[in-house]
């Protein structure tokens, strides 16, 4: 299975998803690949550096950030269980050929008004791949959400006027002072 967490808008959480989606399903006993194709390369740094502090490799992570990443995803997927894709900012090429090379795709999004419309081309661009794709599978996932804040609250029901679903499960941020 190759799942890719995509957005346009950075800073919504795409890496430490897509990190801790990799750590669970390996935890879980499956053989992972993390593909980061953010060129910032944030995932790949977080797994050499953990590394570096003698912490135990739970999967393998693969610099990809390039054009033609969903012909070479397959070949990854045929060497383990699931691919996660670490996706890049931006509606670009780079981020199309990910999609591409997905069979599921989460879409992470803050509780923020601006989150929502920033999200609205990336549904577009899923919507128009599912035509050739109709297997394609997306979702949003809620992350960073605070419960005790209104926009927290709401944030699920902001969604589901969305065409795609929200996952269930959320990510959460809890403020202890």
């Amino acid at each position: 299975m190759i799942v890719a967490l995509l957005n346009q808008k950075g800073g919504v959480g795409k890496t430490t998803l897509a990190t801790h989606i990799a750590g669970e399903l390996a935890m879980r006993g499956q053989s992972v690949i993390l593909l980061d194709a953010d060129p910032q390369g944030s995932a790949l740094d977080w797994t050499q550096r953990r590394s570096q502090q003698g912490l135990p490799r739970l999967f393998s992570a693969v610099g990809l950030a390039r054009e033609t990443l969903h012909q070479e995803a397959p070949e990854l997927a045929r060497r383990a269980d699931h691919v996660v894709i670490d996706g890049p900012p931006r509606i670009a090429a780079l981020a199309r050929s990910a999609l591409l090379a997905a069979e599921r795709v989460l879409i992470p999004v803050q509780p923020s008004p601006y989150d929502l419309w920033a999200s609205a081309e990336m549904v577009a661009l899923i919507r128009e791949a599912q035509v050739f794709r109709p297997a394609l599978r997306a979702a949003f996932v809620i992350n960073r959400r605070v419960s005790t804040t209104v926009i927290g609250r709401e944030a699920r029901g902001a969604l589901a006027e969305q065409p795609l679903p929200a996952l269930r499960a959320e990510m959460h941020q809890r403020i202890v002072f």
